[in-house]
């Protein structure tokens, strides 16, 4: 069941993505309504399978030695299903790809990417994975709203993915360039894996 609940998560996610960001169709209001959408989702997914919904927080919460290599590997899986999934039901409703996708600066975006996944990363671990904020009840508030933030901040610079399946998603929108999907995989999982480091160094994964 956790592997079905990380694909519904990722697909909602991935499917507000595509219909707010397509053609520009929400503006300035589109993320907002993508940490939104990822908040509750986190909400509702959380105590089944950690409400990860993105491959870079997994692989921070398997560092953190809180996740198992095998559902590290199908939470992957379902969780770029759920966005590829999300991406061709999007084309399906808007009747189409993208015709202009971001032309980044790939320095500036892998930068980007980097950054605001570790920030997002860095606030799942501290709010979802240590002891001494076991059972708040502000942790999918906190993750969608660092999700809010980065898009405000750098979508403009790399599309404010911070997410691999996202990045995925918006690939086969044709939002993004192929040529550019390893921007996100690099910067995502890099910054997954610093996340983890620091959040470990901080807090003892063997003693939470």
């Amino acid at each position: 069941m956790k592997y079905l609940y990380e694909f519904i998560g990722a697909f909602f996610l991935v499917l507000t993505v595509g219909m707010t960001v397509f053609n520009n169709d929400a503006g300035l209001l589109a993320p907002l309504a993508i940490g939104s959408v990822l908040a509750v989702m986190v909400f509702a997914g959380g105590h089944i399978s950690g409400g990860h919904y993105n491959p870079a927080v997994s692989l921070a919460v398997f560092l953190r030695k809180k996740l198992a290599l095998r559902d590290l590997w199908l939470y992957w899986i379902a969780q770029l299903a759920g966005g590829a999934a999300a991406a061709f039901m999007t084309i399906y409703l808007k009747g189409g790809r993208a015709s202009v996708p971001l032309e980044p600066d790939h320095l500036k975006a892998l930068l980007s990417e980097f950054l605001f996944t570790f920030a997002l990363c860095y606030v799942v671990l501290n709010v979802a994975t240590v002891k001494e904020t076991a059972g708040n009840s502000y942790f999918g508030w906190a993750i969608g709203f660092t999700v809010l933030a980065g898009a405000y901040a750098v979508g403009a610079i790399s599309s404010g993915a911070f997410n691999p399946a996202v990045a995925l998603g918006i690939t086969i929108l044709n939002l993004s360039h192929w040529s550019n999907i390893w921007i996100f995989i690099v910067g995502n999982l890099l910054g997954g894996a610093v996340a983890s480091l620091v959040v470990n160094a901080a807090h003892d994964p063997g003693c939470d």
